[in-house]
């Protein structure tokens, strides 16, 4: 790693500007090239301080406020958040505070701020680890969190919020035998069946990753495919099928899978994830809507929806977008419904499910979709599965979890789901 840990710090500093300026996702800014010229270390380390600093933003931004006569430009601010992280995670004091100053600097915009950078770290410093930790769990950005208010209450926005903060632990899928994955790995095996890691570092030197045992999947996401029970031998579409872990999943269960996904490179990550794992689906490069092969025993549609369920792992999203795009997510939803209903055969299920927290991506999908279709009908008794609380199916039958869910053990991501059968 280098020594002066500039190349790290400046570009966390370059992530947290196209997140917080021009919308922009951090997994789409690191396929970019956004780490490529960094040495390995870090380029975890840049990774790891900007999703640091925007689980932490709101935050940073309460202690910035006491020292900040105005709001400085987005280059400073970024600049002094990083600053705040770092000082209140026990780094010292000259180094960091150094580098963010050199980092204002080097803008021609901004160098004339470099005083203010640094007498602004200096009494962070001061406050240090003892200041943060004083201070509110961060709050989700106004644009989401009062949707989110508004259908869960005050109170489960805020256990949310504790999860987002907290990140996420890493949950893996077992290809075979899961208890063995947990014990060889020291995890533990979860009541819904995963394998959760509290502390597991780098995924691919894990035991059993080369060999194919297990794949990386949160625990909510592997709860879809768990309610379609017993589908040895039968013919299963994975609809949307990136990243591809529902799909190992079926496959594993000996179902005949095929998935299908609109990105080629996308694809093509599923295709190299099922052969380390040693199982075969058929992958189609195709638009969900002009997919047209019908007679499948079930349907599994992970719809694109906002992805408000995952900020525990994905701290960027709340920041990188505005709501803007939900309008037409959710219309893309319910066209996706009624499309995947042509392909299944008659008294076929089809699981669809969102990594939302919304109930217009979930609950209220489901509901117009019964009104559409008068003869479909929701099965909430597939959702009785092991690990689930009864509290958690709605009343429309579908089954909404939180990440406020499982708080002793580490949360979950948010997720709806439900199982509708097509009238035989």
């Amino acid at each position: 790693m280098n020594q002066t840990g500039l190349p790290a710090r400046r570009t966390a500093h370059y992530l947290l500007m196209e997140i917080t300026g021009e919308g922009r996702l951090m997994a789409e800014l690191i396929a970019g090239g956004a780490l490529a010229r960094l040495e390995t270390d870090d380029r975890a380390r840049a990774q790891r301080l900007a999703t640091d600093a925007l689980r932490g933003l709101d935050r940073a931004d309460r202690m910035l406020k006491p020292y900040l006569k105005k709001t400085p430009p987005d280059h400073v601010m970024n600049a002094l958040r990083l600053g705040v992280i770092e000082l209140c995670g026990g780094e010292a004091a000259h180094g960091v505070v150094n580098a963010y100053v050199e980092i204002v600097a080097r803008n021609k915009r901004t160098q004339a701020m470099k005083g203010l950078t640094n007498a602004v770290l200096r009494k962070i410093a001061a406050e240090g680890p003892e200041g943060w930790n004083k201070r509110a769990i961060p709050l989700t950005p106004g644009w989401l969190r009062q949707p989110l208010v508004a259908a869960w209450g005050r109170d489960a926005v805020e256990g949310m919020e504790a999860a987002h903060f907290a990140g996420a632990p890493l949950d893996l899928s077992a290809k075979g035998n899961a208890e063995a994955v947990a014990k060889a790995l020291d995890g533990n095996l979860l009541s819904t069946g995963s394998v959760r890691l509290q502390n597991a570092g780098q995924v691919s030197t894990l035991r059993g990753y080369a060999e194919g045992d297990w794949w990386v999947q949160d625990a909510a996401a592997a709860i879809p495919v768990k309610l379609l029970g017993d589908v040895k031998g039968l013919r299963v579409l994975d609809l949307c099928a990136a990243p591809g872990g529902k799909a190992m999943q079926l496959a594993a269960l000996g179902a005949d899978v095929t998935a299908v996904d609109i990105s080629e490179k996308r694809m093509e990550r599923i295709a190299e994830n099922l052969t380390r794992v040693g199982l075969t689906a058929a992958c189609v490069v195709s638009d969900a809507f002009a997919f047209d092969q019908t007679g499948f025993d079930a349907i599994l549609l992970d719809a694109p929806c906002s992805a408000t369920g995952t900020i525990r792992r994905h701290p960027d999203l709340p920041y990188a977008k505005d709501g803007s795009e939900f309008g037409a997510l959710i219309d893309q939803q319910e066209a996706m419904i009624d499309h995947a209903l042509t392909l299944l055969k008659p008294g076929g299920r089809l699981v669809f499910c969102t990594c939302s927290l919304l109930p217009d991506e979930g609950e209220v999908q489901v509901e117009e979709a019964l009104a559409r279709h008068p003869d479909l009908r929701t099965e909430a008794d597939a959702l009785r599965i092991n690990g689930i609380d009864a509290d958690w199916i709605t009343d429309e039958g579908g089954l909404r979890l939180r990440p406020d869910y499982w708080p002793d053990i580490g949360g979950m991501d948010g997720f709806y789901m439900a199982v509708l059968r097509k009238p035989a």
